[in-house]
């Protein structure tokens, strides 16, 4: 694989952080689309997505730095390297700080939390698809080892240097299991938001099968450093996993049995209207 996409001049662009740049562009595009199908200003959503963006860079900036503080103190420029690394524990920090800046922005707003939400489940879905796609150039969350004829080798050392991916062993490319998984998530969540029953039924499904997506594709992940749970029957992210799964359900169960406020239909409505697509 490609953990370098190319190189101008002396710089390398890392595939990993190329991809999942155009996953977030890719995202942002979808997101105005998803806007109107669900009720959501189309400038205010755009606006939300750009600030969750930097808020889940600079935490996952912030992580990688406190993790590395000993190396980043001796080498200050390797700062400019700590994008490239790609670990559950950085995604999920990521994740966290990038939907708290969504909430506080959408509460500042008063944009209706739960339509927000259902506009915002497919574009993340296909920011996922484009970021496993780099995520298999690069190397990161490698699979097990493989007999299969569509394995991958990798034989990069820069791919074995920011990832620790094995040199010269046939793996399981589960990258790409994910990035189907994903993009099968994002087209059932498209063809189902204009037919949804009650805001946040899209953004329950989404969870729920964010959450088995990952959690079946972690059966073919290498577990090194994931976390090891109950004796080595699940991982970190399978836990994480189940949650997901649960919570969607109960997002779910708690949206069929409450209506939308009188409140969340005028944010609606409003917002609609200031919109300069509408």
């Amino acid at each position: 694989m490609h953990p370098v996409l190319f190189h101008i001049g002396a710089i390398a662009v890392p595939a990993y952080g190329a991809m999942a740049a155009l996953g977030v562009l890719a995202a942002l595009l979808l997101a105005q689309r998803t806007a109107h199908a669900a009720g959501v200003s189309p400038a205010a959503l755009w606006n939300l997505c750009v600030l969750a963006v930097f808020g889940a860079l600079i935490g996952s900036r912030l992580v990688l730095i406190a993790a590395n503080w000993h190396d980043v103190v001796r080498h200050p420029s390797w700062t400019l390297s700590l994008g490239m690394v790609h670990h559950p524990l950085v995604g999920a920090v990521a994740a966290f700080t990038g939907v708290l800046v969504a909430f506080a922005f959408a509460r500042w707003q008063r944009l209706p939390l739960w339509n927000t939400a259902d506009a915002l489940a497919a574009p993340l879905a296909l920011g996922l698809v484009f970021e496993q796609i780099g995520a298999l150039l690069a190397g990161s969350g490698y699979g097990v080892d493989s007999g299969t004829r569509w394995s991958v080798t990798y034989s990069s050392l820069f791919a074995a240097r920011w990832s620790g991916t094995p040199l010269g062993v046939p793996l399981h490319p589960v990258q790409a299991y994910a990035a189907f998984a994903f993009l099968t998530v994002t087209v059932f969540l498209m063809l189902w938001l204009p037919f949804r029953r009650q805001p946040g039924d899209v953004a329950g499904m989404a969870l729920m099968g964010f959450g088995v997506a990952i959690f079946l594709t972690e059966l073919w992940r290498d577990p090194m450093g994931r976390g090891s749970f109950f004796g080595g029957a699940l991982d970190g992210p399978q836990i994480a996993a189940i949650a997901m799964v649960l919570a969607g359900g109960l997002a779910l169960r708690d949206r069929h049995c409450t209506q939308q406020s009188p409140e969340e239909k005028v944010a609606a409505r409003d917002a609609i209207h200031r919109s300069p697509h509408a």
